[in-house]
């Protein structure tokens, strides 16, 4: 079953990420690939299923654990994991909003 989250405003801080490359809603989903949904409303899949095979994953390493994969979250739009890896919304941004779908190279 895909995990599901949304974007809130912290409540720390206040702040509600609004850029368009900010993400507003994340899911997980099987094959560690992730499902997520833009401020500006644009939506793809970012897979990140060669974290399993990769000798240079560094912080990402630790994701090869399903049960840490399937524990990523939003902090103000970014997809993070408990771990302390996250990945660039900017950068996600730029790959999928053509492609719709993007295999990150590690």
């Amino acid at each position: 079953m895909p995990i599901q989250t949304t974007a809130e405003q912290d409540p720390a801080t206040g702040v509600t990420p609004a850029a368009p490359w900010r993400i507003k809603a994340l899911s997980v989903l099987p094959g560690y690939r992730l499902a997520v949904t833009f401020q500006d409303g644009t939506e793809g899949i970012a897979d990140l299923s060669s974290i399993l095979t990769s000798q240079n994953r560094g912080i990402f390493a630790g994701l090869e654990d399903s049960r840490l994969f399937e524990q990523a979250y939003l902090e103000l739009g970014v997809v993070t994991w408990p771990n302390g890896a996250d990945l660039d919304p900017a950068w996600m941004y730029e790959q999928i909003k053509d492609k719709k779908t993007w295999s990150i190279p590690f």
